[in-house]
């Protein structure tokens, strides 16, 4: 019974612990387990992974460790550390199937399972009985070091990527590149040396072995921090450093987890082999008569490490990683495209899918016309026609979307409209496009098409539907009743009963996120529907070229299981939808978001890198940060700043080899801090050369984002008591509509152009071209005629006045420059 105390205390603590927090969470998103309510559907399996697998799992392995590691509070927790990212992983491969996928997952649980870990080794600690402090031998440490980091480029699976990953952050990935990857090989087999050095001593067997490799896939990851700290910038104002880290740390314990019996195979082996081999020498030295071996036997003691001993180890582990590495390189295949950066720098003819000459398309890494000019497409939401939830039926949700909204928006020189449209509205009978919807969406297209600008369509969603709390229900403490938004019908939606209560914010609901948890995994048919629906309406605009793209899904919810919803179950769906596109006929862009998260955290991790091999797709998240992130809402230090998300955007796009579009970014508060963030993000637009649609263009008092207040806030905002347009926010509209290239020939090397308070008619590009074209069309606003103040390699420069503005035309001839003045 003294035996059994320990793991005994260990597995009560850590049951106790888990009905605790799923207790006190009310969304089950906080805690290692969460039950955030509802019926539970035992028959499709993925709903109850969580409990009948998760849970045996971790207290399995928590017991084990109680056994072997629970001595020590330290060993202790990396035992539990090590039961929860195993569990995680294991029930994340219950629900897909897909084992690297499962294993790089068990990492995202890492902030919960620290906490958990320290709380149950401390418990232990003191309620687990007499303690057995005693140091093991350490015994072979180099075979499973170095077996550690071999392992690395073959099983890289998902680890080290994301925008955590600055270029030259060393990763064993193959894709990472020869010297980088070998560089971090030989990290790895450091930290495994200094982690089985350590853990061995004092948990002894396969245990310790595998105990060691976690540490050092966290040691690991504290390296690539302080490499980050250097190569990424380090602290500019936000904790981006920060969450990096810990995003390192989570991918190398996550490797150490699902890795490290690897390790303690062959540290075993190696182990019974050197035993061998001394009891050979035993035996030999014995028969010579020895006099040292002679007589009675005595225990086996580690040797000392010696210099020569530890040169000799590193010289056999650079051997074995120079010929993984090799292996690995041969292995895996090369990319299956050039990352847009890259390819954005070749002013070469375009690699382009097989878009009709009209069409918009992705040519070398960015967005092009049919004659190769690279296009910006700059302009703003509009959201006039989603089918909100209305709190008061005297009070309208939208404003009414007409002609003269669109010849407006072309005097601010916009080229694109982000349309919003609501797949409530537009299938409200399962297997019925609704035509009057329809012919809504058409006489849009078509009004933006008469005042040349394109048309991006967008199934709008937030919350997934437009529900609301429902009458009678009682809210956990910790989230409030809600209203609805928008998004999904009422035959897609399946809540199983989970409360319709918001934590923190519209997006993290019980109800909402089991409802996007049934369409990931496309309970009773409805992600096929949604497939089969965004086909039908792409039919319908195939032969259309003023329709830029289609936006599958915005902002997509993070379910119940992030990152499998997120990353493969994201992926999986937007492969299935752009196939539909096709199928349907359409050629134009298909416009891809990572979920919800990248807006509230200004990072994400999906969808997962190789889900499409469509050459037309552009990966457009919302680049938030410092305005509706958490940090902003919770009032703690920026996470991300307005600078650093682009870049880690368009890091993201780069390992999909996609361009970059930000789809929607705005900024709320007090106007002074409005511009100052606007100017900034501005100014980083026009340096990355890239474009994106404003939040948004007009906005009703009673939309349920807004809220019923005094004014609607928009660009366009309504004055709720009369109904009728408020002054409009002109510094705002300064800086939106300041002078930029709404396309250029080959492809632009630079950009920088003047703000509301620094004269927005001013404006200075480069770019370059292979072979000499026309196509150069740069949007400059203002009354006055604006004044070339320096043009070299173009010709027949010709400046046409339009409503609002003026537009500047020319052909280009190599590298070519154009600077305007007010």
């Amino acid at each position: 019974m003294r035996q059994a105390r320990r793991p005994i205390v260990a597995v009560a603590a850590t049951s106790a612990l888990l009905i605790l927090q799923a207790v006190i969470d009310p969304t089950g998103l906080l805690v290692l387990v969460g039950w955030p309510g509802g019926t539970p559907q035992f028959e499709l399996g993925w709903p109850v992974a969580r409990y009948l697998v998760f849970v045996p799992v971790m207290l399995a392995v928590v017991w084990w460790a109680a056994v072997r590691a629970g001595d020590r509070f330290w060993t202790m927790t990396a035992g539990v550390v090590l039961a929860a990212l195993l569990a995680q992983a294991a029930a994340c491969f219950a629900m897909t199937g897909d084992l690297a996928l499962a294993a790089w997952a068990g990492g995202f649980i890492t902030a919960k399972a620290v906490p958990s870990a320290l709380i149950v080794a401390a418990v232990v600690r003191f309620a687990g009985g007499p303690r057995d402090i005693r140091l093991h031998e350490r015994g072979s440490l180099w075979p499973g070091a170095i077996a550690f980091g071999a392992a690395a480029p073959l099983l890289a699976g998902a680890w080290w990527t994301g925008a955590a990953y600055a270029p030259l952050i060393p990763s064993p990935r193959p894709d990472s590149g020869p010297v980088l990857m070998l560089v971090a090989m030989a990290l790895l087999v450091g930290a495994a040396w200094v982690g089985l050095r350590w853990m061995r001593r004092r948990v002894p067997g396969f245990l310790g072995s595998w105990l060691g490799a976690l540490v050092a896939g966290g040691v690991f990851g504290l390296v690539q921090a302080v490499i980050g700290l250097v190569v990424d910038d380090g602290f500019r104002g936000d904790l981006w450093p920060l969450l990096a880290a810990y995003i390192h740390v989570a991918d190398g314990v996550a490797f150490g987890a699902c890795t490290g019996w690897i390790v303690a195979v062959v540290a075993l082996i190696a182990d019974r082999l050197r035993a061998r081999a001394q009891a050979r020498r035993t035996v030999t030295d014995a028969a010579a008569g020895t006099p040292e071996t002679s007589g009675a036997s005595a225990p086996a003691t580690a040797e000392p490490a010696t210099p020569a001993k530890v040169a000799a180890g590193a010289g056999i582990a650079l051997a074995v990683i120079a010929a993984t590495a090799l292996t690995a390189s041969l292995l895996t295949p090369p990319p299956a495209s050039a990352s847009a950066s890259d390819a954005a720098t070749a002013a070469g003819p375009a690699e382009t899918s097989a878009a009709p000459a009209e069409f918009l398309r992705v040519a070398n890494g960015r967005i092009a016309d049919g004659d190769g000019n690279q296009v910006l497409l700059r302009g703003v939401n509009v959201n006039q026609l989603v089918d909100f939830y209305q709190a008061r039926a005297e009070v309208a949700v939208t404003r009414p979307l007409t002609e003269a909204d669109y010849a407006d928006m072309a005097t601010y020189g916009f080229n694109v409209v982000r349309l919003n449209l609501s797949w409530s509205a537009l299938e409200p009978v399962q297997g019925e496009l609704d035509a009057a919807y329809l012919a809504k969406v058409k006489q849009a297209v078509g009004w933006a098409k008469s005042h040349g600008i394109r048309t991006v369509l967008d199934m709008h969603q937030d919350g997934w539907s437009n529900a609301p709390t429902a009458e009678g229900t009682e809210c956990r403490l910790g989230t409030d009743p809600m209203w609805g938004y928008d998004g999904a019908p009422e035959w897609a939606t399946h809540f199983d009963g989970a409360p319709r209560c918001s934590f923190t914010g519209r997006d993290i609901s019980p109800a909402g996120d089991r409802a996007f948890e049934h369409f990931y995994f496309d309970t009773d048919g409805v992600q096929q529907a949604f497939v089969r629906t965004w086909g039908e309406l792409a039919g319908e605009f195939a032969d259309e070229p003023a329709v830029a793209g289609f936006d599958l899904l915005n902002e997509p919810g993070f379910g119940e299981t992030a990152p499998v919803t997120t990353s493969l179950k994201l992926g999986e769906f937007s492969d299935a939808a752009i196939d539909a596109i096709r199928e349907a006929g359409a050629p134009q862009i298909v416009f891809v978001e990572p979920s919800i998260l990248w807006s509230g955290l200004g990072i994400d991790s999906g969808p997962s890198l190789g889900f499409t091999d469509d050459p037309n797709v552009v990966f457009s998240p919302h680049l938030y940060a410092e305005s509706i992130t958490m940090d902003r809402s919770l009032g703690i230090p920026t996470i991300v700043s307005t600078e650093r998300q682009f870049e880690l955007a368009q890091r993201v796009a780069d390992e999909h080899g996609m361009p970059m579009w930000s789809g929607e970014y705005g900024y709320w508060g007090d106007m002074e801090s409005r511009v100052e963030r606007l100017e900034r993000y501005a100014a980083e637009e026009d340096r990355r050369m890239q474009g994106s649609a404003y939040w948004v263009w007009k906005q009703s008092c009673g939309d349920p984002q807004n809220g019923i207040g005094e004014f609607g806030n928009a660009l366009v905002p309504e004055d709720c008591a009369t109904g009728e347009d408020a002054p409009r926010p002109e510094q705002l509209l300064g800086i939106l509509s300041r002078a930029y290239p709404q396309a250029a020939p080959g492809t632009l090397t630079s950009l920088s152009a003047g703000t509301a308070g620094d004269d927005g008619e001013r404006m200075s590009l480069t770019g370059v071209v292979d072979e000499p074209a026309c196509g150069l069309v740069v949007w400059v606003p203002g009354e006055t005629e604006p004044t070339i103040a320096d043009s070299s390699g173009l010709t027949r420069v010709e400046v046409e006045q339009q409503p609002g503005g003026w537009l500047v035309t020319a052909c280009a001839d190599g590298e070519y420059a154009l600077a305007t003045a007010g």
